[in-house]
């Protein structure tokens, strides 16, 4: 069976959960089929991590075009090569289009990975204009043909078939994403932390992930002025994805700094092994996100040995095990897609609330981070993950 995966993020270029998985997941099926991937960017090795891989750049001639189009680009630059294989794989809307039309073009099934769902953020009206309105109908056109869908979480499918009422039930499967548990396991060193200037005697909040607006990182920024004067937070995030939301997260970074010490923020990509040390030396891993499929941070923060505290939404729930792996801080939202809390100040505190309980309490946050490894090991395991998705493959062939 060949299939060939479409993907926009594949090693080296990865800055998000939906390149991890594919990432993860091309390694455990290379295996099982013949795989292909096809993703963006600029050229790689003919294989990575024992994959072939071939990618594409967007064509010259759409190099000023609105990001929604030049994706398309890239999509249509990928159809020809996809000629041959058994079954196309699509991960995100990015390249939704391009499995779509090579399903067609070749009369083969197309499945899709629901890593999230445009008409649940429609913040990204604000980054791509009129885009968001393609990548809307890309995403809506892909979904109500695709032969199978494969959603990261109950949660997700639960989503997905709110949002695409004309998807047939019977053809949403869920697959969970999962963690390489070789790869994330504790360090206790603390040369990464030193060099950021954490001080691992004292207790700390932990934050990895992108400044966007799902993530919810100014409702944490409000929550952490409401800890303990001794508790640190570290906040590994990457650029903001507007300047209006970089000013808003820059303002309550400033007033944190000014209130209080050990405010660490790392803008930049880290490598692995640094992300590794800064989860095994956090007292909890924050994760405010108000729209999270499943978000696999939390499950590198759990292999990590680390108790999380995070929003109860999503997939999130199918993670975090409450009292057991960490807490799950409720979470009532307004129903119009943007995930935004009914009551923005009740969140906030008993985020802070949660991040306290956990933060004063070492030896029982210790507990949760155990058994949050332990949960990582024994349910989240790629090769499994795998299985089932060949699985979904051969049901639609």
């Amino acid at each position: 069976m060949r299939v060939d995966i479409l993907s926009k993020e594949f090693p080296p270029e990865i800055y998000g959960g939906a390149g991890v998985h594919v990432s993860e997941l091309s390694r455990v099926l290379a295996p099982l089929v013949d795989l292909r991937v096809r993703c963006f960017g600029a050229p790689r090795e003919p294989r990575v991590n024992g994959v072939e891989v071939q990618a594409y750049p967007v064509p010259a001639d759409l190099s000023g075009a609105n990001a929604a189009i030049q994706t398309l680009g890239v999509d249509l630059a990928m159809i020809d090569d996809i000629a041959g294989a058994d079954l196309v794989h699509s991960h995100t809307w990015y390249a939704n289009m391009g499995g779509h039309l090579a399903s067609l073009m070749y009369g083969i099934p197309h499945v899709l990975s629901a890593h999230s769902l445009e008409p649940l953020r429609p913040w990204k009206a604000e980054q791509l204009g009129g885009g968001y309105a393609v990548s809307s109908f890309v995403e809506k056109t892909a979904y109500e043909a695709a032969a199978a869908i494969i959603a990261v979480s109950d949660g997700m499918r639960d989503d997905i078939l709110r949002s695409y009422p004309e998807v047939d039930p019977e053809r949403v499967r869920t697959v969970h994403n999962g963690i390489d548990v070789s790869q994330w396991v504790p360090d206790e060193g603390t040369d990464v932390l030193e060099s950021y200037g954490i001080d691992p005697a004292r207790p700390s909040v932990a934050f990895v992930g992108r400044v966007t607006r799902q993530k919810g990182v100014p409702f944490l920024l409000r929550a952490a002025a409401q800890l303990p004067d001794d508790v640190q937070l570290v906040l590994c995030a990457g650029a903001a994805d507007t300047p209006e939301l970089g000013a808003e997260v820059n303002a309550l970074i400033d007033e944190l700094k000014a209130t209080r010490s050990g405010v660490v923020l790392i803008e930049k990509m880290l490598p692995r092994r640094e992300i590794v040390q800064i989860l095994s030396g956090a007292t909890a891993f924050a994760c405010p996100s108000v729209y999270e499929p499943l978000g696999i941070v939390n499950l590198e923060a759990m292999a990590c040995g680390t108790a999380v505290v995070a929003s109860a939404t999503g997939g999130i729930p199918e993670v975090v095990v409450e009292g057991e792996t960490g807490r799950l801080v409720p979470l009532e939202q307004v129903q119009d897609g943007t995930g935004t809390p009914l009551d923005p100040e009740k969140f906030v505190a008993d985020f802070a609330a949660a991040l306290t309980d956990v933060v004063t309490d070492p030896a029982r946050a210790r507990e949760m981070g155990a058994a949050g490894r332990r949960r990582a090991e024994q349910h989240f395991s790629w090769e499994s993950i795998a299985e089932r998705t060949v699985e979904v493959y051969r049901s639609v062939l």
